[in-house]
């Protein structure tokens, strides 16, 4: 989406040469240039831990991230994906709040981390990514509340429906078809809020039925309008 390119011109234009947005002093600058923090990390490590007080945001300029929180029986629950472009962490610093989640590494990730002090400047001179961000606010809203919509009223296979057609038209596929993630069968049954067992079902009935191709932990949407219909997906 074009908001997430403006994120990432706008980052990035901060990190190659901050004096060139005209927004801050050479002192902001030298202290900007000390804090600022390009991180590369590998498939598993932890980007922010849900309840530590956030001291900046992190975007993601390459890679995928998933937000989870754990609950009170001790299973993950995903709430969404991020990808290039997103930045996490952002509301946390708004609301001054601890991070409400947390977020790890799903494939190797390239992040830019920027103090709070500066992304809140950034925010204060530049309308076009405080409306992004306000737009990327409004859309986890939906995305929150149709994630609490299907786990109440929909069945178990309307749920995969719904999250495979999701996950593929928030992360993409590759060459193959595949969607562009791999997710373990528990991290499957987190997403739709059952057993493992259950998705392993699941998965297994929608590969006879041809909804899907399974290679591992891949998969492709085969019939996308018969998932939309099982999904009760709305387009």
């Amino acid at each position: 989406m074009s908001e997430y390119n403006d994120n990432v011109k706008t980052i990035k234009e901060l990190f190659e040469n901050p004096e060139s947005l005209g927004v801050f002093s050479k002192e902001e600058i030298l202290e900007f240039e000390q804090e600022k923090r390009v991180l590369t990390l590998k498939k598993g490590e932890e980007i922010i831990q849900e309840g530590a007080t956030p001291k900046g945001i992190y975007c993601l300029m390459k890679g995928t991230a998933k937000l989870f929180k754990i609950g009170f029986n001790g299973k993950e629950q995903i709430l969404r994906f991020a990808n290039e472009g997103d930045i996490i962490g952002y509301r946390s610093i708004l609301s001054q709040e601890v991070f409400g989640a947390s977020a790890t590494v799903m494939t190797p990730c390239e992040i830019f981390y920027i103090p709070e002090k500066f992304f809140i400047k950034l925010l204060e001179v530049n309308p076009k990514l405080a409306f992004n961000i306000l737009q990327r606010i409004a859309r986890d809203l939906g995305e929150y509340a149709r994630a609490i919509t299907y786990l109440a009223q929909k069945t178990v296979r309307e749920r995969l429906a719904e999250v495979l057609l999701l996950l593929e038209g928030k992360l993409g596929t590759d060459k193959d078809g595949f969607i562009h993630i791999s997710l373990t069968r528990e991290e499957m049954a987190n997403l739709i809020g059952t057993a493992t067992e259950s998705a392993i079902r699941l998965i297994s009935e929608f590969k006879t039925d041809e909804l899907i191709e399974v290679e591992g932990r891949r998969i492709k949407i085969l019939d996308h309008q018969k998932l939309t219909k099982l999904g009760h997906v709305i387009l």
